[in-house]
């Protein structure tokens, strides 16, 4: 595990492709603070982005609406 940068010149391609896929709130491109989350689905596209303020459990019926049916 090594450190990461999440914005800028030097962001990991991870999160470029993450960034570029969800925006934030207000549109905001930029990873503002740790815990920022994103749910990905089977197929590789991002469904959803949430602040870092969102309690993981709030997320759980989005999860759960994904893993559904194939």
């Amino acid at each position: 595990m090594d450190k990461i940068h999440v914005n800028g010149s030097e962001e990991d391609p991870v999160y470029a492709f993450l960034k570029s896929q969800k925006s934030g709130a207000m549109g905001m491109t930029r990873i503002v603070w740790n815990f920022e989350k994103f749910l990905i689905d089977r197929d590789g596209t991002v469904s959803q982005r949430y602040a870092p303020t969102t309690i993981p459990s709030s997320i759980a019926k989005d999860i759960e609406e994904l893993l559904g049916p194939s």
